[in-house]
């Protein structure tokens, strides 16, 4: 059964991975649980032993931006229509 998440990723993150997800012929969604489910395999004792793909690595290059101003729920409600038009 799948499970509804909510992540926020900066704009040109998505843009390249959705991408990439399309040359792959997979959803962003399938991409995301593939490298979910590589992270948490237990076959890595940390993030420097996985073996991520180059693309990765140059998309999450940098310190993670964190934004923790609570939306507004037609902020959000406008967000979620908008993810569905494109």
């Amino acid at each position: 059964m799948d499970t509804k998440v909510t992540l926020s990723f900066n704009k040109e993150v998505v843009l390249k991975a959705k991408d990439y997800a399309a040359s792959q012929n997979i959803s962003l969604s399938r991409l995301v649980e593939f490298l979910l489910n590589k992270t948490i395999s237990g076959q890595y004792s940390s993030l420097e032993d996985y073996p991520i793909a180059s693309w990765v690595q140059e998309i999450s290059e940098g310190p993670g931006e964190y934004i923790t101003r609570k939306k507004t729920r037609k902020e959000m409600k406008d967000e979620y229509f908008n993810s569905r038009k494109k």
